[in-house]
């Protein structure tokens, strides 16, 4: 029913009005109206809506994967981006024949519709396990833009033409850069962490920028002088009424106006490395980095790492000596891994006098009595003292300036993962760790409701938790895949290998999820 009011009186603006109304009501109003557009973004940024790795209410990707529910599977490019998407289309970087390229393929029947490569520049140095093409775009209705380390930022329309392009200079990083950008209003915003100094001083040249969606147009950027290299995509935190650009760098984590980049609180404590996404829920900022060098526990527990050592003790005398320092063998920093693999120790100088200087730098840090060999007594004491803590905290908003103290509601220094992210859902925060250990948190108070082993789904994680439909997503660098109950007590609902390595975070649309994998796109989706 419409309420009765008395008729204002007739003004020139009233009149004016009434008019207007009458006009968007013609048909020729009708013909100037512009068409609608497509659907919004579906999974449109790295983990999803907000960067949450949740999906939207309704979607149901199928719970019990198998090949039967694979709607295709397409082979693609090697590279470390996830997939994101929008419209009917699906789209990810990877790095083929010494080339960035972009690939926007259809979602219905997994076929690459376009190709394009970025243009041809000289690619940074990236470490063994990342990749030229480690940054997951962003896509909105009508656009998507990618970001390269080497070359910069790009944006294509859905068909693959191309809009704009904005060459930046490569931040000097340990790994080769990772950090992917995400959107605020009519802005792109991409956080710049670097090694390199600004001219004639210890400060970094570290930044974020923001550029118009619309032209690749300079908005504003901002200085980070206190950070170095980092591997963290920001998040937008809506507390109160309004933004925050929350940042985690070398050391910290920031709050930052998300239209001019200025900072408004930092909090410190967090490993000089950091790669996890902050995430929000409950009024809070969630923020995770693992021990420098990949440690998730406070208490170190140094028989691993001892055992792995012990692979090079060629006397079998229960010592390791420096003439048993060859080969593969490094100081050990993730021990459930062989030791030709990249990932397993501090990394070696690949030049030989370099090398053998560094070995005798690692002999002499264990080797406390200066004997000439490490005992496990020596290696325990030196594996405790490790660098710094693991640490998932939860911080309050309303700071200014250093609020380390004065607004962390609670923080806790085991189960933490080196790269995945966490993942808040139902006031719970998950957390899945190498070795297949997933955390379930309350996120209110810090205790844990339960940490349980994914039964054959071992090894390494570097891919984030996703959930959907009721349940969590989660896949080893293996390949396989596990899916829990997002709720309740532990259970393993699922399992599935796709024999294939895995890396990177999954997405959700509302009847499919999509892995990406070493060498396929996989689509599984629920039967209609």
């Amino acid at each position: 029913m419409i309420p009765l009011v008395a008729a204002p009186a007739l003004t020139p603006s009233t009149v004016l009005g009434f008019l207007l109304t009458l006009w968007l009501a013609s048909p020729l109003a009708a013909q100037s109206t512009p068409p609608a557009s497509v659907p919004p973004p579906l999974w449109g940024q790295f983990r999803g809506p907000h960067g949450s790795g949740v999906a939207a209410p309704g979607d149901q990707p199928p719970v019990h994967l198998n090949d039967a529910l694979t709607a295709w599977k397409t082979p693609i490019p090697k590279g470390l981006s996830s997939p994101v998407i929008a419209g009917q289309r699906l789209f990810l970087t990877g790095f083929e024949a010494g080339r960035l390229v972009t690939l926007g393929l259809d979602r219905t029947s997994g076929a690459v519709i376009w190709r394009r490569e970025a243009p041809e520049v000289a690619i940074e140095e990236v470490h063994e396990t990342s990749s030229p093409a480690a940054s997951t775009p962003y896509a909105d209705e009508h656009r998507v833009y990618v970001y390269f380390g080497s070359y910069g930022l790009i944006c294509y329309d859905h068909e693959g033409h191309e809009q704009w392009t904005l060459p930046l200079p490569t931040p000097k990083s340990l790994y080769g850069m990772a950090t992917s950008p995400i959107v605020h209003g009519e802005n792109l915003i991409l956080v710049l962490d670097n090694d390199e100094n600004l001219d004639g001083s210890q400060m970094s040249r570290s930044r974020i920028i923001a550029v118009k969606k619309s032209t690749g147009h300079m908005a504003w950027e901002a200085s980070r002088p206190l950070v170095r290299s980092g591997w963290s995509t920001p998040v937008l935190w809506e507390h109160d009424g309004h933004s925050e650009l929350v940042i985690l760098g070398s050391g910290r984590v920031t709050g930052c106006d998300p239209d001019t980049g200025e900072e408004k609180w930092h909090v410190t404590g967090f490993s000089k490395e950091t790669i996890a996404l902050p995430v929000t829920g409950a009024g809070m900022v969630y923020v995770s980095s693992a021990q420098l060098g990949g440690g998730a526990d406070e208490k170190v527990d140094p028989q691993p790492f001892w055992e792995a050592v012990m692979q090079f003790d060629t006397n079998a005398d229960g010592r390791l000596e420096r003439s048993e320092m060859t080969g593969a063998f490094t100081f050990p920093l993730r021990p459930e891994l062989p030791p030709t693999h990249p990932g397993f120790g501090v990394p070696l100088p690949s030049d030989p006098t370099a090398r053998k200087e560094r070995l005798e730098g690692i002999l002499g840090w264990v080797d406390k009595d200066k004997d000439g060999f490490w005992t496990k007594e020596e290696f325990a004491e030196t594996t405790a003292a490790r660098q710094g803590k693991p640490r998932l905290m939860a911080i309050r908003p309303g700071g200014r300036g250093d609020v380390t103290t004065t607004h962390a509601a609670w923080e806790m220094h085991r189960h933490i993962p080196e790269i995945p992210s966490p993942l808040f859902y139902e006031n719970r925060l998950y957390m899945v760790r190498n070795g297949g250990l997933l955390a379930a948190i309350d996120a209110t108070n810090g205790e844990v409701i339960y940490a349980e082993r994914l039964g054959r789904s071992s090894g390494q994680y570097s891919a984030s938790p996703v959930a959907a439909n009721g349940h969590l997503y989660l896949v080893s660098n293996r390949g396989q895949i596990s899916v829990v109950p997002a709720t309740g007590p532990f259970s393993l609902i699922h399992q599935h290998d796709l024999n294939d390595p895995v890396f990177v975070t999954p997405a959700i649309d509302s009847s499919t999820i999509y892995f990406r994998s070493e060498s396929f796109l996989w689509a599984f989706r629920t039967r209609p």
